[in-house]
């Protein structure tokens, strides 16, 4: 059973698929109490603060909802350097 489950965890890696290292990423490295250089921390400080500053704009729930989909997925997809300069980011 457990060489199903690394086969499964290798299949859907973002390495092995080309992806790049996400805030998502550098949040679990940052829980396992892996070292985050001065950019990486930087870069989850910005996205937690634009991620509030996103959430707290929304007129409804509704609204409220797709940006927090929204956030989750550039989380987990984009590049952490993205991060680094906030007033990019609300340039969005």
């Amino acid at each position: 059973m457990s060489s199903r489950s690394t086969n499964f965890q290798q299949f859907f890696a973002k390495m092995n698929i080309g992806g790049s290292v996400s805030i998502n990423d550098l949040r679990d490295r940052e829980f396992s109490g892996e070292y985050l250089n001065e950019e990486e921390r930087l870069a989850l400080y910005n996205f937690d603060r634009f991620r509030i500053e996103e959430l707290n704009a929304q007129p409804s729930d509704v609204a409220f909802h797709e940006r927090y989909r929204q956030l989750q997925v550039m989380a987990n997809l984009s590049d952490w350097r993205e991060f680094l300069d906030i007033d990019n980011l609300r340039a969005c």
